[in-house]
């Protein structure tokens, strides 16, 4: 009897064992990812700016669209006044997701060597404009000025440099070249009242600043892509992030959703909020005919126009923001969103065979 109880309790764990070593066998085999937590996150760390770019941030904070999709989650909020910051952040592991431009997205997972963030769904498109002083009417006449962008390798110093070498004109002091200044927003509204720039391709709202105050926009950047459409903001996550704590990351673009349709659907309020926001996060607001203009050049959805981005890939080449054409296998993400776009009643976003990483 003893025996036969032995031969049982020994026969049980022999069988344990062979299906723990089968089990680690085929996740080894299969290459899959650690399971991801069944609880939520006990904390969300979110990052965008106090900018009208980001009014689907502005309306989900102010609103507490994001913390009544979040729950029991803490929403922790930190404002950055450039990608290249929030970037800095992202990779450091002192934030878990942000609202930030396309060109530092890029940079972010390029860095990181395609590892430490995903693109989870897009924001806002369109709402940058090249805007210069009236007596410049044409791309050559921009030869001996100089013209601002926000920063080095951001999303409007890409595209401006890009677009000046498609122009034939070249970077450079002296009268036969553009100087392109990398300036703050805000004091690129003030040395061009006093004449010290000649402009500067903007986001919104500080090119509809910089009309208010005189100027011509030369080149509306909507119309060097196709429908209009190109990404201004867009949402990323650490993909470690995602990956332990999808049910939260699925909260936070439920919450996004919900602002987007807000800022869409009720667009005099939405103004109203995100300007509020505005001022209690810079104790300055933007005057009505500016708010009315900038609102008016951009268009919310959290489609994150996948497909644009091996162009904005290779542009950052073409500006000499980068040295090689970033890799965007595995760059997107849109599982999640499109999970969420359904249940609202959207139809899916197409990740444009980013979603892959290369075998």
């Amino acid at each position: 009897m003893r025996l036969s109880r032995l031969l049982t309790a020994t026969t049980a764990t022999a069988l344990v064992a062979l299906t723990v070593l089968t089990g680690c066998s085929r996740a080894e085999e299969s290459g899959s990812a650690p399971a991801a937590s069944a609880s939520p996150a006990a904390e969300l760390r979110l990052g965008y700016f106090p900018n009208i770019t980001h009014a689907p941030a502005l309306i989900g904070v102010d609103k507490g669209l994001f913390a009544q999709e979040l729950g029991s989650t803490k929403l922790t909020t930190q404002t950055f006044n450039a990608g290249p910051e929030e970037v800095n952040a992202l990779l450091g592991g002192s934030l878990d997701a942000g609202f930030i431009g396309s060109s530092p997205a890029i940079n972010a997972f390029a860095k990181s060597n395609g590892e430490a963030v995903r693109l989870i769904a897009g924001s806002t498109s369109a709402g940058a404009q090249l805007v210069t002083s009236p007596d410049i009417t044409s791309p050559q006449q921009l030869k001996g000025k100089t013209i601002a962008t926000p920063q080095l390798g951001n999303t409007q110093d890409v595209a401006l440099k890009k677009w000046l070498g498609e122009q034939k004109l070249e970077i450079g002091q002296g009268p036969d070249k553009v100087t392109v200044q990398n300036i703050d927003n805000p004091r690129t509204l003030d040395l061009f009242k006093k004449g010290e720039v000649a402009g500067g391709w903007l986001p919104e709202p500080w090119s509809s600043r910089l009309v208010d105050a005189g100027a011509k926009v030369l080149v509306d950047e909507k119309s060097l892509w196709p429908d209009g459409k190109f990404p201004t903001t867009v949402l990323i996550v650490r993909t470690q992030y995602l990956q332990e704590h999808p049910d939260t990351v699925a909260a936070l673009l439920r919450g996004e959703q919900k602002a987007i349709d807000f800022a869409n659907s009720r667009r005099d309020e939405a103004k109203t909020v995100a300007n509020g926001a505005i001022k209690k996060l810079t104790n300055s607001a933007l005057a009505p005919a500016v708010l009315d203009r900038a609102f008016s050049e951009l268009q919310f959805d959290n489609d994150p126009l996948a497909a644009t981005f091996p162009q904005l890939a290779k542009d950052s080449v073409t500006a000499g923001a980068s040295k090689t054409e970033a890799n965007l296998q595995g760059f997107i993400d849109v599982t999640a969103l499109n999970t969420v776009r359904e249940a609202d009643g959207k139809p899916a976003v197409d990740a444009a065979g980013l979603d892959k990483k290369q075998g």
